[in-house]
């Protein structure tokens, strides 16, 4: 018996657990620690229809209980992690997620179209990422715009469709809604919350970029009330994240209404994190006679 199998979107996945996108590679990096076939499911790196360098300068920046992070959705191209990550990726016996980001509705709309030549699980969209044509808001911070987004790659990707939401919103709520009413099958959230550092002996902003990412367990009460607020707002799975670095964080999140969790930031402090919270879920299953861990998804 399984006491941790969670179905999600038509699949089996053997447990809750998901590595989140940019925190785990391709899922090969993490194996001389583990077997990442432990994990429900894993995220991708953030891919984009063009190859990405990244932001310049200084990227990582520890704050207390959390790290601010400037990356810049580095990465090869959606083309390319077809020909050279794909495959071994895919031989990772979990569920396959892969994350897509865009500056455009159009690069959204043609990486989703060309991931259909994949057998991936589920196609997760980052709208976090800023529209150049409509001045650089990032596509997640306006309903009207979420929704478009989401209705257009819909229509364009023949895969099961997560939204990934920003917590850089008034009410996410609207936001998990109007992504749902434009064909999303599931909502994650939340990414990074915006902050910023300063060097106060160079007297200047630490990061080229001046604000960037903050995650870790300082955003984790923020992930949690939004992850309650959208799972009470659809009737799609969420999955949550957001600082969880313990079985018990995660435990917090599934009886929020999260169909499934994701970790990030946890596994840099603790590259085990994903196999022991496995490990500390199924003997907390066993503790309170739990038959599966759905039992207690969304009781609070």
């Amino acid at each position: 018996m399984n006491r941790l199998e969670t179905e999600f979107l038509g699949f089996t996945m053997k447990n809750p657990i998901t590595a989140a996108s940019g925190t785990f590679g391709y899922g090969e990096e993490f194996r001389s620690f583990y077997d990442p076939s432990l994990l429900g499911g894993i995220s991708s790196k953030g891919l984009t229809l063009f190859p990405k360098e990244g932001n310049s300068g200084i990227r990582i920046w520890e704050t207390p209980s959390g790290i601010l992070n400037s990356i810049g959705l580095e990465n090869p191209s959606v083309g390319r992690f077809l020909e050279e990550e794909y495959k071994r990726m895919r031989a990772i016996d979990s569920l396959l997620v892969v994350n897509l980001g865009g500056n455009t509705l159009e690069e959204y709309v043609e990486g989703a179209r060309l991931l259909n030549e994949a057998d991936i699980d589920v196609l997760e969209l980052n709208i976090s990422c800023p529209n150049v044509k409509e001045g650089g808001m990032a596509f997640g911070v306006d309903p009207k715009s979420a929704e478009k987004v989401t209705r257009a790659v819909r229509k364009a990707t023949k895969h099961k469709l997560m939204v990934k939401l920003s917590p850089n919103v008034t009410h996410i709520g609207d936001m998990a809604k109007a992504c749902e009413e434009a064909g999303a099958d599931a909502i994650s959230l939340i990414n990074t919350v915006q902050g910023m550092a300063i060097d106060v002996d160079r007297k200047k902003a630490v990061f080229d970029q001046t604000y960037a990412g903050l995650s870790g367990p300082a955003v984790r009460p923020i992930a949690l009330r939004m992850v309650h607020q959208a799972a009470k707002a659809v009737k799609v799975p969420v999955v949550g994240m957001g600082g969880i670095a313990s079985y018990k964080d995660a435990l917090s999140f599934l009886m929020a209404g999260a169909a499934a969790v994701m970790i990030g930031t946890g596994q840099f402090v603790n590259p085990y994190l994903g196999k022991e919270m496995v490990e500390d879920l199924e003997r907390y299953c066993e503790k309170e006679n739990l038959m599966n861990i759905g039992e207690i998804r969304g009781i609070v």
